[in-house]
């Protein structure tokens, strides 16, 4: 549906994108994440032809920026991290002057819209309210019916749940998530947690460059595959036990740390190797420990979370 190649954008002497390529598919939920100042927001803007990159071409569908930008612009809804509307109409008054400027020239037609979307962005309650009076939230939702008034074939959203709080993130994001069992859609965030929730696959953005490109299943995989062990010992001594658990295998990073309580010695174990990342090693621990008089408090494995990645991604580039 959508390929990127080389995308290149200056302001004047500063690179805010390099070099950025992706592959979309039809019917994918892609998430592009990012500190803020990563490019994440002027990649949008050149694939919806907002800006026009230095350099690298854009392609969606059979067609290609900016030679069919027009047919392009024709195919996608658009929201901006800031909605743009007009605070002094009733939501059903902007929503009528949207369709009216998008061409929906039939009234029929335009009210069967109206329902439509006010049943996928829950919007039956306030389509007599003045926009200024709505909440965060609820302005998110009428930008995204503003959106998908033409009922496009891709939606680009542009950090679509920043600033709102807990409960009207998980809406947006349900309704984002149901929005995509039909439509392509690409929205930006700098919330790992939330593009995990929500997406087929992530693009990790750092300093203009593309950091990770991959499906959320296989990042997934690969925290799973670094797991982190958490082992408490009761009756042992901190040296003997150390040196224990390095003669378990060499590819094991063995860290002493406070204990989980007094009296306790407590370590955190890392297999480093690539080879020995899919095999779970508490099973090795507990039988090397069960060789001596030592009891086992504590021996849990935990995933690290996917905000580690992110982290360690955007921190290496920086």
């Amino acid at each position: 549906m959508i390929e990127v190649q080389n995308l290149t954008k200056y302001y004047k002497d500063f690179c805010a994108v390099d070099n950025v390529s992706m592959m979309i598919r039809k019917g994918e939920i892609l998430g592009l994440l990012g500190p803020n100042g990563a490019g994440k927001t002027t990649t949008l803007r050149m694939l919806t032809g907002y800006f026009k990159p230095n350099y690298g071409t854009i392609k969606i569908k059979n067609f290609q920026m900016p030679k069919d930008a027009l047919k392009i612009k024709s195919l996608i809804g658009y929201l901006p991290e800031s909605a743009p509307l007009y605070h002094n109409m009733l939501v059903y008054d902007y929503l009528e002057y949207v369709a009216k400027i998008k061409g929906i020239n039939d009234k029929e037609k335009r009210y069967d819209r109206f329902l439509q979307l006010s049943d996928i962005c829950g919007l039956s309650s306030i389509m007599d309210k003045p926009i200024a009076t709505l909440s965060k939230g609820l302005k998110q939702r009428v930008g995204l019916a503003h959106a998908m008034m033409t009922d496009p074939q891709i939606l680009i959203l542009d950090e679509p749940t920043s600033g709102l709080d807990p409960n009207q993130i998980v809406e947006i994001r349900e309704i984002i998530k149901a929005i995509g069992k039909e439509k392509t859609i690409i929205f930006s965030t700098h919330i790992l947690s939330e593009a995990e929730a929500t997406c087929d696959k992530i693009v990790i953005l750092n300093n203009g460059r593309v950091v990770a490109d991959d499906t959320t299943a296989n990042l997934k995989q690969s925290v799973e595959q670094n797991s982190l062990i958490k082992l408490s010992l009761q009756g042992a001594q901190k040296e003997d036990a150390d040196s224990l658990l390095k003669s378990i295998h060499p590819s094991l990073d063995v860290k002493i740390v406070e204990p989980v309580e007094k009296g306790l010695v407590s370590f955190e174990i890392t297999p480093l190797n690539d080879d020995s990342t899919d095999h779970d090693f508490r099973s090795d621990i507990y039988l090397k420990i069960k060789e001596t008089d030592w009891i086992i408090i504590q021996l849990i494995k935990e995933s690290q979370a996917l905000e580690k990645i992110f982290r360690e991604l955007t921190r290496e580039v920086a």
